[in-house]
C-alpha cells in the first residue's frame, strides 16, 4: 500500500475533535489525537500518541475537485460527498497506525470513502481495521 490515502466525506459530516476521538476508541486502539486538531482547518503534520509513544500523520483538507473527472467511478460512488482529507505517514509503523485508524474511524462512524490511489480502490472500514491490527501486532 502507498503512504497515502484520500478520505472523501460530505462537509457536514466532517467530527469535531471529540467525536473522532470517540470513534476511534470505538476501534478500541490506544490511539490519542492532539488537541491541535480543528476539523476543515488543520493542515500538515498531526502529532498523536499511540500506545504511549509519539506518532501522527499529515492531514490536509480540500474540496474535491475537477481532477475526479480521470476517475468516472470514484467520482460516481462519492453520492454527495464534497471534501477530501488527503493523508500520508513516513515509514514509521506507529504512523502508518495512527493514519489508518483516523481513517477507518471516519469510514466506520462518518460514512467517509477512503480510496488508495497506489491501488486504485476503495478501502472499506473492515479492510483497514484488520490493516491496523495487523501492523499493532507486528510492533
Amino acid at each position: 500500500m502507498a503512504r497515502a490515502l484520500t478520505v472523501y466525506l460530505r462537509r457536514s459530516d466532517v467530527p469535531d475533535r471529540a467525536a473522532l476521538q470517540g470513534a476511534v476508541d470505538a476501534l478500541k486502539l490506544k490511539l490519542t489525537l492532539d488537541d491541535g486538531y480543528v476539523p476543515l482547518k488543520s493542515s500538515g503534520y498531526l502529532p498523536c500518541t499511540l500506545d504511549g509513544e509519539d506518532a501522527g500523520f499529515t492531514l490536509r483538507f480540500h474540496d474535491v475537485n475537477a481532477d475526479l473527472d480521470a476517475l468516472p467511478e470514484l467520482k460516481a460512488a462519492l453520492d454527495g460527498r464534497d471534501l477530501a482529507i488527503d493523508v500520508k505517514w513516513s515509514g514509521d509503523v506507529r504512523e502508518k497506525v495512527s493514519a489508518l485508524g483516523v481513517c477507518a474511524a471516519l469510514a466506520k462512524a462518518f460514512g467517509a470513502l477512503v480510496h488508495d490511489a497506489a491501488g486504485d480502490r476503495l478501502r472499506g472500514a473492515d479492510a483497514l481495521i484488520a490493516d491496523v491490527r495487523a501492523d499493532v501486532d507486528s510492533m
